[in-house]
C-alpha cells in the first residue's frame, strides 16, 4: 500500500508532466465532460436560449415565435435531404474496398502518438478543402484506424483527441472547393444577386484568391501546431481504443444461382449507370454549371458506382452507411425551427446591425466574421446562414465600401470557425466514432481560439 507521501508525490509528478497548454487543457476536460449535454439535448436547449433571446431583444408576441418555429420546422427539407445523401454517400464512399486500403494504407503511416493527432488533422483538412462533406467522414474513420494500428503498435493514443483532430480539419472548409458562400455568390441570379447590384463575384476573388490560399495555409500550420501542444503527455489520462471499433463493410455478397442473381453479382450494371453519371457531370460543367451540393452529391454516387464490384455491394455499403443518417434527420429539422424563430422574430437582424453600427471599412470584415461567427452557433448550415446573413452583411458593406468579396469570405470565415464548439456539424463525425461532444469539446475549443486569430488577422490585413 502506497503511503501519502508516495500518493502527493505521483499526484505532483502528473501535474507537472506534459506541456503547459495541456496541463491547463484538464480542468476544461473535465468540466466538458460532466456538464455538456448530448447534441441531441444540446439543440433543445438552443430552441428556447432563442425564444428567450427573441422575447428580450424584439417585440415579437410568445404565440408568433411558437408558429416561426413551426413553420420553419420544415424550411429546409431540401438542404436536410441534400445533407443525408452527403452523410450517406461519404459514409459509402469510405467503406469501398479501394478507399478502405488506402485508409489502411494512412493509419499505418504515423511512428509517434504526437504525430498521429497531427497526421490525422492534416488529412482531414485537405480532404475538406476538396469538399466538406468527405473531410467529415475520412477524418472519423481515418481517426479509428490510426487509433487501432497504433494499439497494434503499442502507442498510447487517446481516442478522443484523434477524432477531435480529424473534426478539427473541417475549421478551413468554407475556405476551399465546395465552399457555398463564395459559390452561391459565383452564381448569376443566386440570392445573393440583388444585394450584388446583379452581378457576380468569382471564385478567383474569394475562394482561389491569392489571401485567402495563404489564410488557410497558414491556419492549417496554427492549428496543427496547437493540437502538438495540446495533446496528451505522460502523466495524462488516455482513453485508447482497445478493441477494433473499425466497421468493416459487408460486401453482401450471395450465392449466384439464378439469372436474377447473375445480375446482381454483375459488375456491368453499376459500371455503366456509373458511367452514365460521370458523363452527366462534365457536359453539367462543360456547359457553365456550377459546383453545388448536388454535384458534390452526384459526384460520390459516381465514384461509389464505379468502385464497387456489384449491386450486391452496393446494397451492402447502403444498409452500413443508413444507420449514421437517423440522427442528423432527427436534429436538422430542430437547427431549421431555430432557423425559423431567429428570421420570423428579427433576431437575426438584431444581431448583424448591433456588429455593424460599431464598424468601419477596416474593421468590418473583422466583424462581420465575429458577428457570422455568433449567428452560425444558431444558424449552423453555411448555406442557410449565407441566405439569411449574406443580403444583411453585403448591404452594409457597401455602404462601407468594402469589396465583397472580403464580406463574402469574412461570413464564410464566421461560419466555419464556430463549428468547432458547435455539435451541429460533429453528429456524423461522433455517429462514426461512437463519441459524444463533450468528448472531444475540450479540444476543439482550442482550435476554434487558434483559428480565430487567423481568421481575423486575415480580415485586418487585407481591409487596410
Amino acid at each position: 500500500m502506497s503511503s501519502p507521501d508516495s500518493r502527493s508525490s505521483t499526484e505532483t509528478i502528473q501535474r507537472k508532466e506534459g506541456t503547459p497548454i495541456s496541463r491547463a487543457m484538464r480542468p476544461l476536460n473535465n468540466l466538458v465532460e460532466r456538464f455538456i449535454p448530448s447534441a441531441l439535448v444540446f439543440s433543445i436547449l438552443l430552441t428556447f436560449v432563442v425564444v428567450i433571446l427573441a422575447l428580450i431583444l424584439t417585440d415579437t408576441a410568445p404565440g408568433d415565435l411558437v408558429l416561426h418555429w413551426g413553420d420553419g420546422l420544415a424550411g429546409l427539407l431540401d438542404f436536410i435531404t441534400q445533407m443525408a445523401l452527403i452523410l450517406l454517400f461519404g459514409h459509402m464512399l469510405a467503406n469501398t474496398g479501394p478507399v478502405r486500403r488506402g485508409l489502411a494504407f494512412l493509419g499505418g503511416v504515423p511512428r509517434t502518438e504526437l504525430a498521429a493527432y497531427v497526421f490525422v488533422f492534416l488529412v482531414a483538412a485537405l480532404a475538406s478543402l476538396i469538399t466538406w462533406g468527405l473531410g467529415l467522414v475520412v477524418g472519423a474513420l481515418l481517426a479509428r484506424e490510426v487509433a487501432y494500428q497504433g494499439d497494434q503498435r503499442g502507442l498510447k493514443l487517446h481516442f478522443p483527441m484523434l477524432v477531435a483532430s480529424g473534426f478539427a480539419g473541417f475549421v478551413v472548409w468554407h475556405m476551399g472547393y465546395s465552399a457555398s458562400g463564395p459559390l452561391t455568390a459565383a452564381t448569376p441570379d443566386s440570392f445573393l444577386a440583388e444585394s450584388l447590384g446583379g452581378e457576380t463575384v468569382p471564385i478567383s476573388q474569394t475562394v482561389f484568391s491569392g489571401w485567402n490560399m495563404i489564410a488557410a495555409v497558414v491556419t492549417i500550420l496554427v492549428v496543427g501546431l496547437s493540437l502538438y501542444l495540446i495533446a496528451p503527455r505522460k502523466g495524462d489520462k488516455i482513453t485508447q481504443l482497445t478493441v477494433d471499433i473499425r466497421q468493416q463493410a459487408d460486401d453482401g455478397q450471395e450465392e449466384v444461382v439464378t439469372p436474377a442473381d447473375r445480375l446482381d453479382a454483375s459488375r456491368i450494371v453499376t459500371l455503366l449507370l456509373g458511367l452514365m453519371l460521370v458523363v452527366y457531370l462534365v457536359l453539367h460543367f462543360a456547359q457553365g454549371g456550377t459546383l453545388t451540393l448536388d454535384t458534390v452529391n452526384w459526384s460520390f454516387l459516381a465514384l461509389i458506382l464505379l468502385l464497387v464490384r456489384n449491386p450486391f455491394e452496393l446494397i451492402a455499403l447502403t444498409k452500413n452507411a443508413a444507420a449514421n443518417v437517423g440522427e442528423i434527420l432527427l436534429q436538422f429539422p430542430l437547427y431549421a425551427g431555430i432557423l425559423g424563430l431567429m428570421v420570423g422574430s428579427g433576431l437575426i437582424q438584431v444581431f448583424s446591425d448591433a456588429f455593424v453600427s460599431i464598424s468601419n471599412p477596416t474593421t468590418f470584415g473583422l466583424l462581420a466574421f465575429l458577428s457570422a461567427g455568433l449567428v452560425n452557433f444558431f444558424v449552423p448550415s453555411g448555406g442557410g446562414q449565407f441566405a439569411v446573413q449574406g443580403p444583411i452583411m453585403l448591404s452594409a458593406g457597401a455602404e462601407l465600401g468594402v469589396a465583397p468579396e472580403i464580406t463574402i469570405m469574412a461570413v464564410a470565415y464566421g461560419d466555419q470557425w464556430t463549428n468547432m464548439i458547435q455539435p451541429f456539424w460533429a453528429i456524423p463525425l461522433l455517429a462514426i466514432a461512437g463519441l459524444k461532444m463533450r468528448d472531444i469539446l475540450g479540444y476543439t475549443t482550442i482550435v476554434l481560439l487558434a483559428s480565430g486569430v487567423v481568421f481575423g488577422a486575415t480580415l485586418l490585413i487585407v481591409s487596410l
